[in-house]
């Protein structure tokens, strides 16, 4: 079964409703925190608490006359509450609501990105543990150098994954702050404490000091490390366009029945997702951008930012859910061919034993220059006339002197290059079989 790319509670979160009932969630924190210390009459708390709403539609009505939207949202809200309501937003300013509800709303999609994480990191196990003792070649710039196995490329990604959950958990700590600070972060109308327990209320931090905002270096942080997630799923993806190359055909995505992947060429499979990803990958990395750009603003704030986080806020998160779901269902459905992963590997007649070969010719005495030399002229034979290394080998007298048949013969053995994976494993997943 192939599953939703995104999921439906990550775009409902991004709502314009959402966004108003997060306002709301901090207004009404705020209020119950002052009536239970005596600033607001308990029976006015009780109908504020009980009456408190708003319509979306009446906002944007009353927006097109006041041209500022918690104005609007306030006065929307005051028609459902009525007298009592002037107790609402009493002390704070605009950034008061918006920079704490906004926290609100990215703790919350980071928690749904990391359960996509989670799953993503699960497929790749998965795969890990499959293809742990396939012996592939390994690629530098391209070309073949020594075998690996293909569980271990599935088991760095596992590994780097990793890593970007913590910096993802990391940075969901440093956007979960609060702010009820008032008009330039002083408190001079509004006391300290109601900020250290309407945070409590909402499971955020009071941020130690702000000013009208809190400062964009966190967000900042925040959508750089989606970028980060998102560099390392276009990497994925760029290795698997590598193996599904007609040349190489070592891996591909999974090619469903009826598909189709050329308007004019009934033949091809291309690897359409992965190039989805790569592209998408960079708008993460020019939003990361944008939020950096919102970290200086003058004096104690500016509005230049908020414009920039109405767009990257939801763009960025919807945007990771999507890809990291995408990536999950890539990697779940990956069609791997070892017959041609073998195939590969005979590709250049065991030019990947040099390095084995040299190395044991040093063992027997020979300066490292002189074997380097040595092998280097019976490899490139191979490379321009063909036929296999180790036959070139064993017809080079200078050569055979230091090396017995027997253990040139070793030097060949594919088993040396995964002796060690069990180990790295172990490392990467610890004491455990999948």
């Amino acid at each position: 079964m192939i599953p939703r790319y995104t999921r439906p509670e990550m775009g409902t979160l991004w709502s314009q409703e959402n966004r108003y009932r997060k306002w709301l969630e901090v207004e009404l924190a705020v209020c119950e925190v002052r009536a239970e210390r005596g600033e607001i009459p308990w029976e006015d708390w009780l109908v504020i608490k009980e009456r408190a709403n708003f319509d979306p539609r009446r906002v944007e009505e009353i927006e097109e006359v006041t041209k500022h939207d918690v104005i609007a949202f306030i006065t929307n809200v005051a028609e459902f509450v009525g007298a009592p309501a002037r107790f609402i937003h009493e002390g704070l300013t605009s950034s008061d609501v918006l920079d704490t509800s906004f926290a609100l709303l990215l703790v919350e999609a980071s928690d749904i990105l990391l359960k996509d994480i989670d799953l993503l990191m699960k497929a790749l196990k998965t795969q890990a543990f499959r293809w742990k003792d396939l012996i592939m070649i390994g690629r530098s710039h391209g070309v073949h150098a020594e075998p690996i196995t293909l569980g271990l490329k599935f088991a760095l990604w596992y590994e780097e994954m990793k890593r970007n959950r913590e910096r993802l958990w990391n940075a969901r700590e440093s956007i979960r702050v609060g702010k009820i600070s008032g008009a330039v972060g002083t408190y001079a109308s509004i006391d300290p404490e109601v900020e250290r327990d309407v945070c409590e209320k909402l499971g955020l931090k009071p941020d130690p000091i702000s000013t009208q905002i809190i400062q964009r270096d966190r967000h900042a942080e925040f959508f750089s490390t989606l970028a980060i997630i998102g560099c390392t799923v276009e990497k994925i993806a760029v290795e698997i366009r590598h193996l599904q190359r007609t040349e190489v055909r070592e891996a591909e995505e999974y090619f469903a029945p009826g598909q189709k992947g050329s308007s004019a060429m009934p033949h091809k499979r291309n690897p359409i997702g992965c190039e989805n990803l790569s592209g998408l990958a960079r708008i993460l990395r020019a939003n990361a951008l944008a939020a950096m750009e919102n970290v200086a603003l003058w004096h104690e704030r500016d509005i230049s930012h908020s414009s920039v986080e109405r767009i990257i806020g939801p763009d960025s998160t919807i945007l990771l859910d999507y890809m990291l779901n995408r990536l999950t269902n890539i990697i779940e459905n990956l069609t791997v061919y070892p017959e041609n992963i073998a195939r590969n590997l005979a590709l250049t007649g065991g030019l990947f034993n040099s390095q084995r070969v040299m190395l044991a010719l040093t063992q027997k005495g020979l300066p490292r220059n002189d074997a380097y030399e040595l092998v280097q002229r019976n490899a490139m034979k191979v490379w321009q006339e063909g036929g296999q290394l180790k036959e070139r080998l064993m017809d080079d007298p200078d050569v055979m002197k230091y090396l017995s048949l027997e253990e040139l013969e070793g030097l060949f053995d594919l088993r040396f290059y995964a002796r060690h994976v069990e180990t790295i494993f172990s490392r990467v997943f610890g004491k455990t079989s999948q």
